[in-house]
């Protein structure tokens, strides 16, 4: 049981491996699972990769479900686009072969060029998608489904240039929340977090700076990873720095903690990471040394964490880790 509380969900079937007798919290304080990659590059029939996908808890008795997700599939044209999926365990996946077809409310949305890392969280009534929508340029494409079947396109939520979109699972205040980053055309080699609030996630604005690079392994670039976890302690959140080596960009990941009601003021941020590069299929793949977390699940019960991360933009991993640890640990390391 974690002393610190996850205001959240019950999730007895949360994916799970028990930190293995080699490890240990002051060496590493997530441990990796054992038969990673959890998501192959070729598990639908044309994708040449599958990678920074999201993962939300789902129930479907009828057929034993008990996850679902959207997942980036980059077909073997290097076209990206992504695809809903499902499991009953979180481990095993069935993924559909076809891209996601949106139903646009509202005829005169546009159409996309690209669909890539997308993020998904319940709000309310029913499970929002953000991703990184292809529209003059990078920008942030918003949808929902009920029921992983149908999907329903909304107006873009950021104009270009912009990428790493996160909703809040809540609303602050009246408003519904999220981070970004804000970007140019390119392989950015800039980029801070900005929080931005909407009362209808069409009109976005209240924008306020949350974090900026600041050496080392988060030297180039920052953004959001999985959607903010609320806790006792604050929002919990995972992000991805970049630092540019002799040899281009190292991705990394790492968490920090957030003011529950003003989740751009940060209350800890660590100065280490906590996953990077370093098993071959994060070191090797279409775009090697990258470490990227998109999706947390979180049992309120336990305190465990799963995180699924993509790996050197070709396959699909988990780590696995404690919500208490992992609250002490960026506290007592941070900045």
């Amino acid at each position: 049981m974690s002393s610190i509380i996850v205001n959240g969900s019950s999730l007895p079937d949360i994916p799970w491996e028990d930190r293995p007798p080699s490890s240990s919290p002051k060496k590493e304080l997530m441990w990796r699972f054992s038969k990673n990659p959890v998501i192959p590059r070729d598990l639908t029939l044309r994708s040449n990769s599958i990678f920074n996908s999201a993962v939300v808890p789902f129930k479907d008795d009828v057929n034993g479900i008990k996850f679902a997700g959207v997942f980036r599939c980059d077909d073997t044209a290097r076209h990206m686009d992504i695809n809903a999926g499902r499991s009953k365990d979180g481990i095993n996946w069935e993924i559909d072969d076809e891209p996601i077809k949106f139903i646009k409310t509202d005829p005169d949305l546009p159409d996309s060029d690209y669909k890539y890392d997308p993020r998904v969280i319940f709000i309310e009534d029913r499970y929002y998608i953000i991703w990184c929508n292809g529209y003059h340029g990078p920008c942030l494409g918003l949808g929902y489904t009920f029921d992983f079947k149908k999907f329903y396109q909304m107006e873009n939520t950021m104009m270009p240039f912009n990428r790493n979109g996160v909703l809040f699972p809540r609303k602050i205040g009246n408003n519904f929340a999220m981070y970004s980053r804000p970007s140019d055309s390119g392989h950015t080699p800039f980029g801070d977090i900005i929080y931005s609030e909407s009362p209808d996630l069409v009109y976005w604005g209240k924008h306020r700076h949350v974090m900026a690079p600041c050496g080392g392994w988060q030297s180039t670039k920052i953004g959001a990873g999985p959607c903010p976890i609320e806790t006792t302690e604050g929002w919990l959140v995972f992000y991805h720095g970049v630092l540019t080596s002799c040899n281009g960009f190292v991705y990394s990941f790492s968490a920090a903690l957030m003011d529950l009601e003003k989740p751009w003021k940060v209350i800890a941020r660590p100065k280490p990471y906590i996953i990077n590069p370093r098993e071959i299929y994060e070191l090797a793949g279409d775009v090697p040394n990258v470490t990227f977390p998109v999706a947390a699940l979180a049992d309120s019960d336990t305190g465990r964490i799963a995180i699924y991360y993509g790996c050197a933009d070709t396959v699909t991993g988990l780590v696995f880790g404690k919500v208490d640890e992992i609250v002490n640990w960026i506290k007592a390391n941070k900045i």
